[in-house]
C-alpha cells in the first residue's frame, strides 16, 4: 500500500511539473531576423572598390543583446549562425535588439525596437557597419 501511494505522489509530482513546463513553452514568443553587417563606408557601391566578404567568423564577433525596453536590462544574448540568421525565445513584452558593446568597438547601427506576443514570431533586421568611417 504504502509503494502504491509513494507512485501515485512522484506520477503526480512528474504530470505537474510537465505541465508547467508546457504551460511556460505556450506563453513564449519568438524573435527571429537577419544580422547584416557591413564592412567600411559602403554608400556608393558603383565605385566597383572590393570589400571584405562576411565570413562565418564575423558574426561570432558581433552577439546581438535583447534589451528589456523599460528597464534596459539584457534578457538574452544571440550569436547569428554562419549565414547571418538568429532566432531566440523570449517572454511576451516589448524588447530592444543591439549589438554587444556597440559603442566600444565603434559599430554604427541602430538599435530595434520590437514587441514579442505570446505564440507568435516576430521578425526583426539588424544591419551594421564596422571598420573605418569617414565624417561627412
Amino acid at each position: 500500500m504504502q509503494m502504491l501511494l509513494r507512485y501515485l505522489v512522484s506520477s503526480s509530482i512528474i504530470f505537474l511539473l510537465a505541465g508547467t513546463a508546457s504551460i511556460k513553452a505556450e506563453s513564449e514568443g519568438f524573435v527571429e531576423g537577419h544580422l547584416k553587417i557591413v564592412f567600411g563606408f559602403a554608400v556608393d557601391r558603383s565605385d566597383e572598390m572590393p570589400r571584405p566578404e562576411v565570413g562565418r567568423e564575423s558574426y561570432a564577433e558581433y552577439p546581438l543583446v535583447v534589451l528589456r525596453q523599460d528597464e534596459k536590462k539584457e534578457v538574452a544574448r544571440v550569436t547569428a549562425d554562419e549565414n547571418g540568421n538568429y532566432r531566440v525565445a523570449l517572454a511576451p513584452g516589448n524588447y530592444l535588439l543591439d549589438v554587444q558593446d556597440r559603442v566600444r568597438k565603434h559599430v554604427r547601427g541602430q538599435p530595434q525596437s520590437f514587441t514579442v506576443l505570446a505564440n507568435h514570431i516576430v521578425h526583426v533586421d539588424m544591419n551594421i557597419v564596422v571598420g573605418i568611417h569617414p565624417r561627412l
